[in-house]
């Protein structure tokens, strides 16, 4: 279960043993008994860090180091690192990394002298400390030495097109203006911190255009060679590779040939993700024999490096996420995407501080733009997983292609239905066999609990079934995994049936379906009134013998309409039901953070992108190469090729510039003209809609031609999160324990309303407030008139109201907010900068409590 992973040159090489035969020894035991492992008192994973800053805060010092470093682990490797031509790691990184690693490994051993450890990364580029596996005292014995400044628990994570890019305006929009998407994304490199890839897969080839598309110069990271990874599975397009899994793997969950010790993705998640954001563009979807159109990322011309640190049966740890955090930001990646959330909300006096979020402070230091999901938590209030203001959080919509099915029964009722498959003949109606009738003459509904759900031929009667439509029970099992879509429709394929119905089980409810691909005509009723429908139908066409109690004739007839093509005159986008809300809140009490989440939004529902050809994520695309998936993990790879599409055109944005052209540029209205609605239930979606709160969407929706010419910019630095974080109460020895800083350091503290965000948030307005807010013209000279609505229960005066700017100058708004009546419900408005060169500028603004 462990072999392949502590082979891995990853793990090998920050992996410290001390004593070491009696570790080796209890490793091999874990291999086939993981309980062996546990000692008497209990170990646990803890990430540790030092008071020294790390590599990235001070690039041009000298450090002197020795040549031969003794850490990490011996013994032979069965994984190699394979560097793309074009790619070179510098002798200063490496020495960085050998020294540090020393610094660590001569700490451990002066602390425990003798005791058992296990050391697994060591940080080095945006964290300076280690993860190491120690009892509870032990993790109390480092925290007291004087070069520690923080000790935290490791916790676990989890995972949270062939149409967008039309739906977005990408062709005649942004592509055009970068040249055409045979240039889109050029130079830029995003890093994945996810499931891993599949390299064979055509999404990933660099063969596919006829422009030049060389390595980026700066990008100086490697590709593992495993079994499962071979030689050549990086190229010009997937430039880097690597997994961790160092934490999984001591904690005994971690199998070597399931979990794949290698990038190579067994789950699919990242594979899909990685497309999304930069596919090669024009690659044809072809899902159960169904062609669904050609697929492109949002960047088809930029390049992917893959950090895997999730897997498929057991999610992900901290302490990996944070090690492959440090190697994109080591690697020189221009953008880090995170398709993955907390599995809780991160204790202490404030969610920012956490390993995850302050690592990607450092990250966003050394220029780093990070996107991260919201989370699938929605639709109620406060369920945001994506917690600090410089990582850019994104929420899902829909979009406006609807695939949608329908059984056209013999009574003249239609009854809508889902199902990626083909209709049956056109014009010609089938006989309906309830799979509870078509068994054969050795198998009694007694015998077999679950006949309904057809996941066995041998126990049905292929004469009564062969020619006809066979109906099948969807039931919780389903939901469960127990039984599958695709097995059933292998069970009417060797029935011969014409197709299949799935009737809508009524104690399933509650439950997304999304359309699934069939080989044969096939729906599923996700309504239990409308198989309600159908049943009465069926049941009443029956004759039944009155004498034998058997059915004599089967009356009932259906059609299927078919679901391959899909319509594109839906509303949208709506703000899906899962998609996580704000406030954004600060701590696990928890109180309203004066920060607004999630920052936009932008599509994540129903889309389609690459598929690993091993993935087992779902049953429904296996063995397939691409796959239809919801979630807000597909909004954020969106939003990271359309901000590489940002970088490319303007390389010296910061990441906050980067956020606020996507933000403030963001739509606020569908494709009708009308207000972004917001679901706020399921199963009802579409019946229980209201409009879009800034809490529910942050700016809008992403608006990737609008990005890329925003006129005016909010800019923020590493110091003024820094003062922003050194302005939470009591936060002063936690920002030390983070960061190696003292708050007394900086002039003065920020709080959340008065970082220059693209948006207000206020959570407690005691009678009034002032607001500054600095922006920097980018464009030409223009003028600029100022208008804005004020949340319910306050007024709202900005100042100046008209200004002209010239190119490059900057020019501070002042916002004065008084509290009209008292109120703990939040309430929502806007202002807007209309220039005469036509930059339209949002910025969203949220009150919660308001007091007199």
């Amino acid at each position: 279960m462990l072999g392949g992973a502590l082979h891995s040159k990853t793990q090998m090489e920050n992996m410290h043993w001390s004593h070491k035969h009696s570790l080796v020894l209890c490793l091999l035991a874990m291999l086939q008994t993981p309980s062996l492992c546990q000692s008497e008192e209990t170990t646990a994973v803890y990430i540790v860090t030092l008071k020294q800053a790390p590599a990235s805060h001070h690039h041009h010092e000298l450090i002197t180091v020795a040549k031969n470093s003794g850490h990490g682990a011996s013994g032979r490797r069965r994984t190699r690192v394979h560097k793309p031509r074009h790619q070179n790691v510098t002798k200063e990184d490496k020495g960085y990394a050998s020294y540090f690693a020393r610094v660590h490994d001569s700490l451990l051993n002066k602390v425990f002298k003798g005791e058992k450890y296990l050391k697994l990364y060591s940080y080095h580029y945006l964290i300076n400390g280690f993860a190491v596996l120690v009892t509870q005292q032990q993790a109390e014995k480092l925290s007291r030495r004087r070069e520690v400044s923080n000790v935290v628990l490791d916790f676990s994570v989890r995972t949270a097109t062939t149409h967008t890019p039309q739906f977005l305006g990408l062709p005649q929009g942004a592509w055009f203006q970068t040249g055409g998407f045979e240039t889109a994304g050029e130079g830029i490199t995003i890093g994945f911190v996810d499931t891993g890839i599949d390299p064979t897969h055509p999404s990933f080839a660099d063969d596919k255009s006829q422009h030049p598309f060389p390595v980026p110069a700066n990008f100086s990271g490697v590709c593992e060679v495993t079994p499962d990874f071979p030689s050549g599975s990086c190229n010009r397009k997937l430039v880097g590779a690597r997994h961790f899994a160092a934490s999984a793997i001591t904690r005994g969950i971690f199998n070597s040939s399931q979990d794949y010790a290698s990038p190579f993705d067994g789950d699919g998640h990242g594979t899909h993700t990685a497309s999304v954001a930069a596919g090669n563009h024009g690659i044809p979807v072809v899902v159960a024999g169904q062609f669904f159109g050609n697929a492109s990322g949002m960047a088809p011309h930029s390049h992917i490096s893959i950090y895997k640190a999730l897997y498929r049966r057991f999610g992900g740890f901290a302490a990996d996420v944070v090690a492959a955090i440090d190697q994109a930001a080591q690697d020189g990646v221009d953008i880090i995407c995170l398709s993955i959330t907390p599995n809780r909300r991160p204790s202490g006096i404030a969610t920012f501080f956490n390993p995850i979020d302050m690592a990607l402070l450092s990250a966003v230091k050394a220029g780093i733009f990070v996107v991260q999901a919201a989370g699938n938590t929605g639709p109620s209030p406060m369920t945001m997983s994506s917690f600090s203001p410089w990582i850019f959080t994104v929420g899902a919509t829909s979009h406006d292609r609807v695939y949608s099915n329908s059984l056209c029964l013999g009574n003249n009722l239609t009854v809508p239905g889902l199902g990626l498959a083909p209709g049956t003949h056109e014009n010609t109606m089938f006989k309906l066999i309830h799979a509870r009738h078509a068994l054969n003459k050795t198998t009694t509904v007694a015998d077999a609990m679950y006949i309904g759900e057809c996941q066995d031929a041998s126990i049905f009667n292929q004469d009564l079934v062969q020619g006809n439509l066979l109906i099948c029970s969807y039931s919780v099992r389903f939901v469960l995994g127990l039984s599958t879509i695709k097995q059933a429709i292998e069970t009417a394929m060797n029935l011969s049936a014409v197709g299949v119905v799935f009737s809508m089980d009524p104690f399933v409810t509650s439950f997304q379906l999304n359309p699934v691909p069939m080989k044969i005509p096939g729906i599923i009723i996700p309504s239990a009134n409308d198989s309600k429908i159908l049943l009465q139908y069926y049941n009443s066409s029956l004759e039944i013998d009155g004498d034998s109690n058997k059915i004599v004739k089967f009356g009932a007839v259906a059609s299927i309409g078919g679901g391959v093509e899909a319509n594109y005159n839906d509303e949208a986008p709506k703000v899906v039901y899962y998609s996580a809300r704000g406030p954004d809140p600060e701590d696990t009490l928890p109180h309203e953070a004066d920060i607004m989440k999630p920052n936009l939004v932008a599509p994540g529902n129903l889309i389609w992108a690459a598929w690993s050809s091993a993935a087992s994520d779902s049953d429904e695309f296996l063995g397939e190469n691409f796959a239809l998936m919801s979630g807000t993990s597909m909004a954020a790879p969106h939003v990271a090729g359309l901000a590489a599409l940002v970088k490319q055109k303007f390389p010296n944005f910061s990441p906050a510039a980067i956020g606020s052209a996507l933000s403030t540029s963001a739509s606020l209205y569908d494709n009708n003209g009308r207000s972004i609605m917001a679901q706020r239930s399921y199963p009802t979606t579409d019946l229980n809609l209201s409009p879009a709160t800034p809490f529910d969407m942050g700016s809008g929706f992403v608006n990737a031609t609008a990005a890329l010419n925003p006129g005016l910019l909010f800019d923020s630095s590493y110091d003024d999160y820094m003062s922003f974080l050194c302005g939470i109460n009591g936060s002063t020895p936690t920002v030390l324990n983070y960061t190696g800083q003292n708050c007394w350091t900086y002039n003065s503290t920020v709080y959340g309303p008065d970082l220059n965000l693209p948006s207000i948030t206020i959570a407690r307005l005691n009678q009034s407030r002032v607001v500054q807010r600095t922006i920097q013209n980018i464009a030409g000279n223009e003028t600029y008139n100022v208008g804005w609505s004020a949340p319910y229960g306050t007024s709202m005066k900005v100042s100046p109201n008209h200004f002209s700017i010239g190119s490059g100058e900057k020019q501070v708004l002042s916002v004065i907010f008084n509290a009209t009546s008292n109120s703990s419900a939040a309430s929502y408005g806007r202002i807007g900068l209309y220039g005469n060169q036509g930059h339209v500028v949002n910025i969203p603004v949220a009150v919660i409590f308001k007091i007199l």
